[in-house]
């Protein structure tokens, strides 16, 4: 077998483990978390596995990448939605991360950075089931497409969430 029958046997359950992994964040961080979570901090996780379901919906066969043929507007529009909602679903969870940085009596950084790391793992883990679907495109491609940022932008981007909730986790045990 060479690697693309293996991804396309592996892949779904890679996005499902990469999805899971999303909520895990989530629910440590309110788990851990020194005060009550508002509903209002759980939206952008739900909106954002909202748009996920939304675009698995549709069939690839169904979807006209013809720029000058009218096709399915109704699909077109559908998949607006769907990324709409992902991207306001990740900007809310950034602004609650802004948020929960800021104000001192409610949750702490930790919770706020869990928020943005399910928005972009359960965003991540529909990427990897549409490569999974759509085989001509590749993850980094999409993601490019979507976020016009090069490879190395993203692991910097990683690399810093990552230390941001290394530091905000250690804080929140400390006190």
């Amino acid at each position: 077998m060479d690697f693309p029958e293996l991804l396309a046997i592996f892949g779904p359950g890679i996005a499902g483990a990469v999805f899971g992994a999303g909520w895990w964040f989530w629910v440590d961080a309110v788990v851990c978390s020194a005060v009550a979570v508002s509903f209002v901090h759980y939206l952008p996780g739900i909106f954002a596995s909202l748009a996920a379901l939304m675009f698995n919906c549709v069939r690839k066969e169904d979807i006209d990448y013809s720029p000058y043929d009218e096709g399915e507007w109704r699909l077109k529009l559908w998949l607006f939605l769907a990324y709409v909602i992902s991207f306001v679903s990740l900007a809310a969870s950034v602004g609650l991360l802004i948020q929960d940085a800021l104000v001192p009596s409610g949750p702490s950084a930790w919770t706020g950075v869990a928020g943005v790391l399910q928005c972009v793992f359960v965003l991540i883990s529909l990427v990897k089931t549409l490569d999974n679907r759509h085989s001509e495109m590749s993850t980094l491609l999409v993601l490019q497409l979507c976020f016009d940022l090069s490879f190395d932008q993203w692991a910097d981007l990683l690399d810093v969430t990552l230390r941001i909730a290394e530091n905000c986790h250690e804080r929140s045990f400390k006190s």
